[in-house]
């Protein structure tokens, strides 16, 4: 029995261009938000706490990934990913997939009114801005070499939102920080792949300004400043993120192709995750 509708089907097709191997990357920062900034089990199965992790695990990657591709068809016809062997959708220009985006994207309306803090209604609408503007123009903010890399913290920014909501105060800055890090060097490591289809099609990424060598020494900074900032936060959260460093430096040492570990990683985050989130659940259930 086929559980996943084929790619030929509308659903099956939305299904594929919310992107289900990268999920975790939005999903994830607010499953540890709701996870650490829940003082009883019960504020995980609040109103709150459930639409914030179903909005992100779904909605949010399918309007996060939708806005992407509706914006990158020009440097998309040049990659491999998106080819009709490749792992990754074309998007389908058509009224009803535009549609299906929009209303994904309307459907974090309820999430606004599910808090009452300031700080997160501003993170919300700073990931639905960042959302729009880091690939439509005018601002396409993915064109904008180095501002490419920091905005790509936007992964967070739900995650800030959730804690606020549960827990009533802003989460650790050391983890934010060391959170945002993480995702400026993923992001530039994520867009060396791209570096040949981005320039031809006349996009300026960091990484297809620096090049190869350069964005993996410059995500290897990122991700090495990452480890130390979170060891601000715990010793044991500091040597799980010092496995990507690590790993950045066996690939340049071992000269293996970007575009084939690209795929590791996945992977590696999910499974990183969970190092991460069991003890704060450990603690909750206790």
């Amino acid at each position: 029995m086929r559980i996943v509708p084929t790619a030929e089907s509308r659903l099956g097709y939305l299904f594929r261009l919310s992107r289900p191997r990268y999920w975790h990357f939005l999903g994830s920062p607010v499953l540890l938000a709701l996870i650490y900034g829940a003082s009883s089990a019960s504020d995980l199965t609040s109103p709150a706490a459930i639409a914030f992790a179903v909005y992100f695990l779904v909605p949010g990657n399918l309007f996060l990934y939708g806005v992407n591709d509706a914006f990158d068809t020009d440097t998309d016809e040049h990659n491999p990913k998106k080819s009709e062997e490749g792992k990754e959708q074309s998007f389908r220009d058509t009224p009803g997939v535009k549609a299906a985006i929009v209303l994904s994207g309307l459907l974090a309306v309820p999430l606004f009114f599910l808090t009452t803090s300031p700080v997160a209604l501003l993170a919300l609408g700073g990931w639905a801005f960042l959302t729009v503007t880091y690939s439509a123009p005018p601002l396409r903010l993915k064109s904008i070499p180095f501002v490419d890399s920091v905005v790509n913290g936007l992964y967070l920014l739900p995650g800030i939102a959730a804690y606020i909501t549960i827990a009533g105060s802003f989460p650790p800055m050391s983890g934010v920080v060391g959170f945002w890090l993480w995702t400026m060097g993923y992001h530039t490591f994520s867009a060396i792949p791209d570096i040949g289809p981005d320039r031809k099609a006349g996009v300026r990424t960091l990484a297809s300004v620096l090049g190869k060598r350069k964005s993996l020494v410059y995500t290897g900074v990122c991700w090495l400043l990452a480890a130390v900032v979170f060891a601000q936060l715990h010793l044991a959260a500091a040597l799980v993120f010092l496995l990507y460093p690590v790993i950045d430096l066996f690939i340049m040492v071992e000269d293996i192709d970007v575009e084939r570990a690209y795929w590791w990683f996945p992977t590696i985050n999910a499974v990183v995750g969970i190092p991460l989130m069991v003890p704060g659940l450990w603690l909750l259930l206790s």
